[in-house]
């Protein structure tokens, strides 16, 4: 098992990912995300994750470069947003996030929802057009790996039937109280490192009892909790915080182990924390 933060799971094609990752979603562009990036490096964190979705791509390259953290020795992970499907409109993406973060490739690049029935009865064919250009931008040497998020088992089969290169990660939502784990495990069981994001889940989470009083038996807050499940339940856990404190403290995981039987109960735990995000609905608002 893992023993710090920058211990790494290996990706399908050998690339090496940080255990552990920052999340910046709903971070504010500008100051905030360059000071809560930076404040994650200096914490040890070496895997930031965001999206161009989120709007602050730009605050997190500046947090990148304040850090005087290595460019390589950061995995960067970056999302396709749902208005540039297709090849062509991939292909600008991509070179516009690489703009926008300040860098010549990204380690991940994930597509952050999958086109659906209810949006085109050709779902399966825009997304393997957009795949094949998530194809060709990891073959340009531009995506060091490429893979999904919110993708479930009938999406990933249509697009594993139609694309050459296989994906490598699915980035799904993920805490106690709502595990996915069909999803969680159809997905490891194809070859996909599973990721999870929100994996604090909401103030619903972090304020329930039985998760106060489980995790006050370790010695730990809810939220260590929470990333350290995310780990034995061999998912890539993508913490996020705007405070340094709690950045920091929210990898402080590796001193301790939840039980078999601890495990279990977090397994059953009923639904808690949702966010309401599912792939089937389309949520054009969606940005998880």
């Amino acid at each position: 098992m893992f023993t710090s933060k920058t211990d790494c799971f290996t990706l399908a094609n050998g690339v090496q990912i940080p255990c552990i990752g920052y999340g910046t979603w709903q971070t504010p562009d500008g100051e905030t995300a360059a000071a809560c990036v930076k404040a994650a490096l200096d914490a040890g964190y070496r895997h930031i994750d965001t999206a161009f979705a989120y709007g602050n791509e730009t605050g997190v390259g500046e947090g990148l470069r304040r850090s005087g953290v290595a460019r390589q020795e950061i995995f960067l992970t970056s999302k396709h947003w749902v208005t540039e499907r297709g090849y062509d409109k991939t292909i600008k993406a991509v070179e516009t996030s690489l703009r926008l973060l300040g860098t010549d490739y990204l380690d991940l690049y994930l597509v952050h929802w999958p086109c659906v029935a209810k949006l085109t009865p050709e779902w399966k064919e825009v997304n393997a057009d957009t795949w094949r250009g998530f194809e060709r931008m990891y073959k340009d040497g531009k995506l060091r790996a490429i893979g999904v998020s919110n993708y479930f088992p009938n999406h990933l089969e249509a697009l594993m039937d139609m694309c050459e290169i296989k994906p490598m990660v699915n980035q799904l939502e993920f805490h106690p109280g709502y595990t996915q784990m069909d999803n969680i495990r159809w997905s490891q069981e194809h070859g996909m490192l599973a990721q999870a994001w929100s994996p604090l889940g909401s103030g619903a989470v972090l304020a329930d009892p039985t998760l106060n009083a489980m995790a006050e038996k370790y010695g730990k807050s809810v939220a260590q909790l929470c990333v350290r499940f995310a780990l034995q339940c061999d998912v890539l856990p993508l913490p996020k915080s705007t405070k340094p404190e709690r950045i920091a403290a929210n990898a402080d995981v590796f001193d301790f182990a939840i039980s078999d039987e601890d495990m279990a109960a977090l397994l059953a735990m009923p639904q808690l924390g949702f966010s309401g995000f599912l792939p089937e609905d389309a949520p054009a608002d969606a940005i998880a």
